[in-house]
């Protein structure tokens, strides 16, 4: 009896101080993306395919749903409540109105996201805020060929998985104008990997960045110059690099 009554009293004893597992973590909630692609200077040929590719990323790693347009008319302060954040693949002279001008500054100060990709530098030159938010603008691309990118931060949970540098075939730019001072570069050129008396050529202070991050007011700001051609956007580094940068800005990781 005795022996019974221990037992019953240990598994009471047990049961009553056992550690309660802490709830599982609720899933993240998914992002909302709006995707621009109006072009209104030299219109890449990839523009479909990006469209595609950024919705499957979004797709297959559960991150953000994608909206894509070509209208401007989306950029207003009660539509833009709907999203996360904004990436654009883009050129020209967009046909934004002064409102929506306002309304799309003040989403990203506000704290939102912004992407740009490759031609977003060849874009919006005669709107000085858009040019601060973005960090630069397109000076000629002398070279389009195997080059070989350093990676400026190994550490960076964007783009360290790259290792200290890679190789691509793709499109590089030059950037004029670029706000090197409040700007975290993330990716340069290897100029030791081109020949640097090409004609065009622009040599500058701070070299040939390729990709960087910024703050705008309160908000995030991604720029990868990569992605003229569509073995760039079908090569899973790039891929994945973009994966990051939009999660980056929507959420800080």
């Amino acid at each position: 009896m005795r022996k019974l009554a221990f037992g019953i009293f240990l598994t009471l004893f047990v049961m009553l101080h056992a550690v309660v597992p802490p709830a599982a973590a609720a899933p993240a909630k998914k992002g909302k993306l709006l995707m621009l692609t109006l072009t209104k200077g030299f219109r890449h040929q990839t523009v479909e395919l990006s469209e595609q590719i950024v919705k499957e990323i979004g797709d297959k790693s559960g991150l953000y749903e994608t909206t894509v347009t070509q209208d401007v008319g989306a950029f207003t302060r009660d539509n833009l409540k709907n999203y996360d954040a904004v990436l654009f693949n883009t050129t020209g002279e967009l046909p934004f109105t002064d409102q929506q001008k306002k309304d799309f500054v003040d989403f990203i100060r506000g704290g939102k996201g912004f992407v740009g990709v490759h031609s977003a530098i060849d874009t919006l030159y005669m709107w000085p805020d858009y040019g601060e938010m973005i960090g630069g603008y397109f000076n000629n691309h002398p070279w389009h060929e195997m080059v070989t990118i350093q990676v400026d931060d190994p550490q960076s949970p964007l783009v360290g998985f790259l290792g200290a540098s890679f190789q691509i075939n793709d499109e590089i730019y030059q950037v004029s104008d670029f706000q090197y001072k409040d700007s975290h570069v993330l990716l340069r050129l290897d100029p030791g990997s081109v020949d640097m008396k090409k004609p065009g050529v622009q040599k500058r202070h701070y070299g040939w960045p390729v990709a960087w991050t910024r703050s705008y007011g309160k908000g995030r700001v991604y720029f990868n110059g990569l992605g003229h051609d569509d073995w760039v956007w079908k090569d899973e580094r790039y891929q994945k690099m973009l994966q990051n940068g939009i999660e980056w800005v929507m959420r800080g990781k």
